[in-house]
């Protein structure tokens, strides 16, 4: 049976959510908007694939399958940050090297693109640095009841 509401008590014996640190804050936008930015890349992969006509089928179809791969991933971990998970930061750190590698191979070779290589460099820093900050460790460990 339910308790008659009691203005006196305003909630003081429930556990209040604790309120997130900036960093984490970061962490979350950032992570937001590179699943974002994959979304994007699977509706432009979509819609060229629809409208021209790929040089092979199966591989521009292998590379939509694999960015879309790639934004439930990072949907998830977006995820999984804002719910305070612990599993998120080797998720992240996996992803973010995958970025910087991608990143690196942007900066050389004959079709080089440095502006899409710093583009991807530097938010991967920021995460990685931003996931090792203790606020985001603290806010994404396992808590003992």
């Amino acid at each position: 049976m339910r308790q008659p509401f009691d203005p006196s008590q305003d909630g003081l014996d429930e556990p209040r959510p604790a309120r997130r640190s900036r960093a984490l804050i970061a962490l979350v936008v950032l992570l937001a908007a590179e699943a974002a930015l994959l979304w994007a890349a699977v509706l432009w992969l979509i819609l060229e694939l629809l409208t021209q006509q790929p040089t092979s089928f199966a591989s521009a179809l292998a590379i939509l399958v694999l960015t879309v791969v790639a934004a439930l991933w990072v949907s998830t971990i977006t995820v999984g940050t804002l719910r305070g998970r612990s599993w998120i930061r080797a998720a992240a750190v996996t992803w973010q090297l995958v970025q910087i590698f991608i990143a690196v191979g942007c900066f050389q070779g004959f079709y080089a693109r440095p502006d899409l290589g710093w583009a991807l460099l530097v938010p991967s820093v920021l995460v990685l640095v931003l996931l090792f900050t203790r606020s985001v460790v603290q806010a994404t460990s396992t808590r003992e009841p």
